[in-house]
C-alpha cells in the first residue's frame, strides 16, 4: 500500500504530540552520505544548494527500496550554512580542499575579546552582519557566499516525491555561536574570567536569534525549527555553568518557537543525561529531542518520555562499520522499548558520509516491518 505525503506527516505529528501512531515514524538525516552513495563527487554535491537536493533525492531512492521512511530532516545542504551555526569558517571540496574531501569546520579565534564590548555597543544584528562579511565569508568566492544566494523551494522539490521535509529554519543558541567564533580554548577562559560580560552579551543576542528562523519556517511552510546544542551539553559543563550560560537561553529560544505555533527540534549532540529532568520545563508535546548516541536514550524515555517526543539514536559507528543484522536488531530494540508513543527513529546526528547503504536500508526496514 502506498503511503501518502499527508499520512507521513500525520504519523510524525502524532508522535510529536505523544499520541499513538500506526507505527513508529522514521526520519532520515543526511548530507554527504548522499554524495557517496550516488557516486557524486563531493565537490559537485557541495557546488550548489539546488544540486544538493537532486543528489539527496537520488540517495533517498536508493535507500528506500522496497519500503520508505517518512521524512527527510533537512532537504538540501550548503556547507557554508554551517558558518551561521558555528561562527567559524568552513573549508569546502573544490574550493579549499580536494574534489573528494569532506567539508571541514575550520575553527579558530575569529572573534576577539574586544568584540564583546562591540556587541554591547552596536547590538547583535549589526555586529553579526559585520562579522560574517569581514571575518567569516571574506575569502569565500562571491558565487558561493550564502549571504548573496537566492532562496530555493526545498519543500516543493521533496513534496513532488511525496516526502515531507521537517526543518524550516535553524538556530544556534548563544553558547554555541560564541564558542565557535572565539574558539573552544579562548571561550573556556571567557567562561571563567568574563562571566558578567557574557551574561550581558547573551542577553543581547537571544531576542535576535529565533525570529528570523520562525519567519523562514512559516514562509517555507515547514513547521519545525531546528535548535542546536553540542558544547553546551552537560558533559562539557559543570552544573553551575550549565544553569547560568547554557540552559536559560536554550529554554527561551525553544519557548519562543513553540509560542509561534511551531515545533522545536532540539539537536542534542554529546551527553545530556545528567540534566534530562530539565527538559520537563519545556512545553509538553511540542518539541522533539534528537540524541546522537551519547545521551542514554533509554533513561531519557524513563525521565521525560511522557512529556516530549524522543528521536534517535542509531550510532554512526553502527551505520558505517556494523552489519545490517546488527543495525536492524538495535533499531528494533529502539522501536519496541521507546515507541510507539513519542518516539521517532533516526540516526544519531547525521547518517555518516561513509555509512553502508545496506545498513541504512536495515534501519528503515526496522521501523517499517
Amino acid at each position: 500500500m502506498t503511503t501518502t505525503y499527508q499520512e507521513r506527516w500525520e504519523r510524525i505529528l502524532t508522535a510529536v504530540s505523544l499520541g499513538r501512531p500506526d507505527r513508529v515514524p522514521i526520519v532520515l538525516e543526511y548530507a554527504g552520505f548522499a554524495a557517496r552513495v550516488t557516486g557524486t563527487s563531493m565537490a559537485t554535491f557541495l557546488s550548489s544548494r539546488a544540486g544538493s537536493i537532486e543528489t539527496m533525492i537520488g540517495a533517498w531512492r536508493l535507500v528506500n527500496r522496497p519500503v520508505q521512511a517518512d521524512a527527510i530532516n533537512y532537504g538540501s545542504f550548503d556547507p557554508y550554512s554551517l558558518c551561521f551555526l558555528f561562527g567559524s569558517k568552513v573549508r569546502v571540496a573544490g574550493v579549499d580542499l580536494a574534489e573528494s574531501d569532506d567539508w571541514q569546520v575550520d575553527e579558530k579565534e575569529l572573534m576577539v575579546s574586544e568584540d564583546y564590548d562591540r556587541i554591547l555597543k552596536e547590538g547583535w544584528p549589526s555586529w553579526w552582519k559585520w562579522f560574517l562579511n569581514h571575518r567569516v565569508f571574506d575569502d569565500v568566492p562571491c558565487e558561493r557566499n550564502p549571504l548573496k544566494q537566492p532562496g530555493i523551494d526545498v519543500r516543493s522539490a521533496w513534496a513532488e516525491q511525496g516526502i515531507p521535509v521537517l526543518t524550516g529554519g535553524t538556530v544556534s543558541p548563544p553558547f554555541e555561536i560564541l564558542c565557535g567564533a572565539r574558539s573552544l580554548n579562548s571561550f573556556v577562559f571567557d567562561l571563567l574570567e568574563r562571566r558578567d560580560q557574557l551574561d550581558r552579551v547573551m542577553e543581547e543576542m537571544v531576542p535576535h536569534l529565533a525570529p528570523p528562523m520562525i519567519e523562514s519556517a512559516r514562509n517555507s511552510d515547514l513547521p519545525v525549527v531546528w535548535v542546536g546544542g553540542w558544547r553546551a551539553a552537560p558533559a562539557m559543563l559543570s552544573p553551575e555553568m550549565f544553569n547560568r550560560f547554557a540552559w536559560p537561553p536554550l529554554r527561551r529560544i525553544v519557548n519562543e518557537i513553540v509560542d509561534a505555533g511551531l515545533i522545536a527540534l532540539l539537536h542534542l549532540d554529546s551527553n545530556w543525561t545528567r540534566e534530562l529532568e530539565r527538559f520537563r520545563e519545556l512545553p509538553r508535546g511540542r518539541c522533539i529531542l534528537a540524541f546522537d548516541g551519547f545521551t542514554d536514550i533509554f533513561k531519557a524515555k524513563e525521565a521525560i518520555g511522557d512529556h516530549l517526543c524522543l528521536m534517535g539514536d542509531v550510532p554512526a559507528t553502527k551505520l558505517a562499520f556494523g552489519e545490517p543484522e546488527e543495525v536492524y536488531d538495535y533499531c528494533r530494540r529502539l522501536v519496541k522499548m521507546l515507541g510507539p508513543e513519542g518516539f521517532i527513529l533516526q540516526s544519531g546526528c547525521d547518517i555518516p558520509n561513509n555509512a553502508r547503504l545496506e545498513n541504512v536500508q536495515a534501519m528503515v526496514a526496522a521501523a517499517t516491518s
